[in-house]
């Protein structure tokens, strides 16, 4: 087995043209504050370091600093984009790290295998609204806006006049920046958060698509000699509008409005488009006549639109209007024949030599289409599994007395009411609002499984989904809302989010399997059935390492299980962005992934901030749907490159019941709710309006019910981050006790050869880098009973000098975060400012808490939220 990557990693040239930009918007931003707040400005610029002022003083020194921070991120973002042209231009496409180029090299396939693959490739980025974005559309807006900005102060043609406007267009969006203000006042409708979604299609991922099939087509010439007739398949999805797990707003109607403003948005693209396209190609017919039978074809889509007699003589711009008109006024019934009528001018343009033109104006709207059809995005819906077994039982007790969840009655009556033929009417209008809404949302998703786009709607998403019974009782309730008795158009899709609930994973799915109409089906979408991982849920119930390594079990047991039934599993991945809600660099995630589990399709959430970081440009968003890409196809060409090792598998199975049992154990701490209420700002978290959707499911003041986002955003505003490493050094000091040498040696080949290990090992050490038990000190001392606050900081403290222990000893003894320089290098620039913001946010804390106002939360207690957020580049 190859061995991973040294465990020093590479240290990046130090680049001076970001340095050149941190200077230069530096000066920026102290011109905005000598304009806006001098005060602030010299504050900033004072040495050594002073405190930030308490009270409302405090609020322009939090918006100066939260400027900064978000300053600072869109330089290295243009930065990274900037470093991979100059890359591919020095040392060819090959060179680029996670591009398509790189990956044909290195794969060595064939032609005839190259085509084989990229037939069954696809990805599913899917954009969610977990209250984790804290930025307003606004806001994003101007950040879109500065980066274009330092896009154009990249070249060097610029006269010292012209780089000075540049600079002082520049230091305007800063100026609109303060003047806008960051911090939301009211919390954002659902309506607000669908048009937030569409806007990254609108300035960033419509134009970054075919941008993308383009390189996938030049790698091909490069690596194959010839390109192919097909490339491989995006389709986004978005839970905006769809996901009503928790959340009251999202109702059957809203739901209609998401899919409503996804096909008007991708109208609206495709319209602009072709009028570009039509504003170009100006060719006369009268120079260059079209040839038989490509003229006829033209003519054919001109004579199907009022506007044969406007620009005479040129037939391309007369049928580019023509479709245009006919796409307004709703003349396609069908995507299909949308791209029929752009194949068309295609062939016609290089039936006269003009496939340059072509390739400029027609093959990327063409592209563009074949993804996004006529909805932008295919919405998923999602619901938790309690809601729908209390409306399966609230329907169930109108005609008796309704069995109780969980028994053998209540199985065999999903059972007998599956296989029934004729099922018993129910009267909607006597069942509670939430039946109906359920019901009513089943219906549509019928409706438009039964219309012309029958992929605007996805899977029904099954939060907690717990057994099989609860899948069962999806199908039920959809034919209940109209559903035919033979098979159901619906896929169900369970979410498995606690440690329990993975591990039963395999069973359930093959009891599912056991009942002939959801077999029957689920053979209908080709024998494959998608599986939801949870990685929050699973994290919060088990620690990060435990959820780790269950996550990976599951996936195996399940391809398996599936398999012995003649089925295939593809997998959807509900990452976040922050290490203990699954974020990890998206290519080394990919390439952990267990052997044969991708088999070629992959999903994946794009949740909160990480939106914002990946798609409001079009070079980041072209850059990560390459990489997203050429990874499925790395891991799916290369399934046996990394076996599981009986002793690896050994060893991290007594590694995750150790560290879980570690962190069950400080979660069921005495004391330990208290602690946690009150030595972070979970309680105030509810206050910022960065979501829809509330921080709790139902209501409930326990941990139980309170949602993974609000849980890992409170320990990381605390910097305590021990949702990404606790229990792991007290597993590794118990491992190699009673292990010995033997298992030293185990532990040490671990993190040479398995890439999972690997990987949890190196995002554990990262998260400990940013950990600081400092900060998290001072927050401890909010807690108000003595004995818990030093019992349980004194156990964090102790099992997070293990944490580090055990990573150097894996490393070598280096330092924590020695091995990725770049990390700790933004991090390191950052930190001073941070350490400051965190001081202000206690004493905010202690004052607001001492002298409470009626249910608020002073301003600048939330916008020490925001500024930490971004900070440390995340919220939850």
């Amino acid at each position: 087995m190859q061995a991973l990557a040294p465990n020093i990693l590479p240290t990046p040239n130090p680049s001076s043209y970001a340095e050149g930009l941190r200077s230069e918007l530096r000066a920026l931003w102290r011109n905005i504050l000598l304009k806006r707040a001098p005060h602030v400005a010299a504050w900033a610029e004072a040495t050594p370091l002073q405190p930030i002022p308490t009270g409302p003083e405090a609020t322009p020194y939090l918006q100066a600093l939260s400027i900064w921070f978000q300053l600072l991120r869109i330089i290295d973002e243009n930065a990274e984009v900037r470093d991979r042209r100059l890359t591919e231009t020095q040392n060819g496409a090959e060179a680029v790290e996670g591009g398509f180029a790189e990956a044909l090299t290195d794969l060595s396939l064939t032609y005839s295998q190259v085509v084989k693959l990229t037939a069954d490739l696809c990805t599913g980025p899917t954009l969610t609204a977990h209250p984790t974005e804290a930025k307003r559309v606004t806001v994003l807006e101007i950040h879109r806006r500065i980066y274009r900005n330092l896009v154009s102060l990249e070249t060097h043609r610029w006269t010292p006049t012209e780089h000075a406007e540049l600079l002082n267009g520049l230091e305007g969006e800063i100026d609109l920046l303060w003047l806008t203000g960051e911090l939301r006042l009211s919390r954002p409708s659902l309506h607000d958060e669908i048009e937030w979604g569409l806007q990254f299609f609108r300035d960033a991922i419509f134009d970054a698509v075919p941008q993308v099939m383009c390189r996938f087509d030049q790698a091909c010439l490069q690596v194959l000699g010839r390109t192919l007739s097909e490339t491989p398949d995006i389709r986004f999805h978005s839970w905006i509008g769809g996901d009503r797990d928790g959340n009251p707003n999202v109702t059957t109607e809203m739901t209609a409005l998401a899919l409503k403003r996804g096909r008007e948005t991708v109208l609206d693209l495709y319209r602009q488009a072709l009028e570009r396209a039509a504003g170009r190609l100006s060719i006369s017919a009268l120079i260059l006549p079209l040839p038989e039978p490509v003229r006829t074809q033209v003519q054919a889509i001109v004579d199907r639109a009022p506007t044969a007699g406007r620009n005479r003589n040129e037939p391309f711009r007369q049928a580019l209007n023509a479709i245009r008109y006919r796409l307004t006024n709703n003349g396609y019934d069908h995507i299909s024949q949308f791209v029929g009528d752009l194949d068309t001018l295609d062939t016609a343009l290089c039936a006269v030599n003009a496939d340059i033109l072509a390739r400029q104006h027609i093959r990327p709207l063409r592209r563009a289409a074949s993804v996004f059809g006529f909805r932008t995005t295919t919405l998923d819906i999602r619901q938790n599994s309690t809601v729908t077994t209390d409306v399966l039982a609230e329907v169930w007790s109108h005609s008796g007395q309704a069995p109780v969840y969980g028994t053998a009655e209540w199985s065999a009556r999903l059972r007998t009411e599956l296989a029934d033929q004729n099922l018993p009417y129910q009267n909607r209008d006597a069942l509670s609002d939430q039946a109906r809404e359920l019901l009513a949302l089943l219906a549509l998703v019928y409706s438009v499984r039964s219309g012309p786009d029958p992929r605007a709607i996805g899977p029904f998403i099954l939060s907690m989904t717990r057994s099989d019974d609860d899948i069962l009782g999806i199908y039920l309730l959809a034919r209940y809302a109209g559903f035919g008795s033979e098979t159901l158009d619906l896929s169900v899709v369970p979410l498995f989010e606690t440690i329990a609930d993975l591990r039963n994973a395999p069973s359930i799915l093959l009891d599912v399997l056991a009942v002939p109409l959801a077999r029957r089906s689920l053979k209908t979408d080709g024998r494959v059935i998608e599986v939801m991982l949870g990685y929050s849920d699973s994290g919060k119930d088990g620690g990060y390492f435990c959820s780790t390594w269950e996550l990976e079990r599951a996936q195996r047991r399940i391809v398996a299980a599936l398999a012995s039934q003649g089925f295939k599993a593809t997998f959807f991945h509900g990452r976040g962005g922050s290490v203990s809600r699954g974020g990890a660099p998206t290519g080394r995630a990919i390439a952990a992934q267990p052997s044969g589990t991708v088999a070629g399709r992959l999903r994946v959430t794009e949740q909160g901030e990480v939106v914002s970081a990946k798609y409001a440009n079009r070079g980041t968003a072209a850059a990560h749907l390459e990489l997203l890409l050429s990874s499925t196809m790395r891991h799916t060409a290369t399934p046996d490159e990394a076996p599981s090792r009986p002793e690896f598998d050994d060893a991290l199975d007594a590694l995750s019941e150790l560290s879980q049992t570690a962190y069950v154990s400080l979660l069921q701490m005495p004391g330990f709710l208290d602690y946690f209420q009150q030595a972070s700002p979970v309680q105030e978290l509810a206050r910022l309006k960065m979501g829809s959707r509330p921080t709790r499911r139902f209501g409930a003041a326990s941990l139980d019910d309170l949602r993974a986002i609000p849980w890992v955003f409170a320990w990381s505003q605390n910097r305590h981050l021990i949702t990404g490493w606790y229990g792991f050094g007290t597993a590794m000091a118990s491992f190699r006790k009673f292990r010995g040498a033997r298992g030293d040696d185990v532990l040490h080949d671990m993190f040479r050869h398995s890439r999972l290990f690997r990987l949890a090992v190196d995002e554990m050490e990262k998260s400990l880098y940013q950990t600081d038990m400092g900060i998290a000190a001072q927050y401890g001392e909010l807690v108000s009973d003595i004995e818990i606050r030093q019992r349980v900081s004194q156990v964090i403290k102790a099992e997070y000098d293990s944490a580090c222990k055990a990573i150097r000893f894996l490393t070598g003894g280096q330092v924590i975060g020695h091995r990725f320089p770049r990390l700790c290098e933004r991090f390191d620039r950052k930190q001073a400012e941070l350490a400051r913001i965190h001081a202000l946010q206690v004493e905010l804390l202690q004052h607001a808490r001492n002298e409470p106002q009626a249910g608020s939360v002073p301003v600048p207690l939330l916008q020490s939220m925001n500024a930490i957020s971004a900070g440390l580049g995340w919220t939850g």
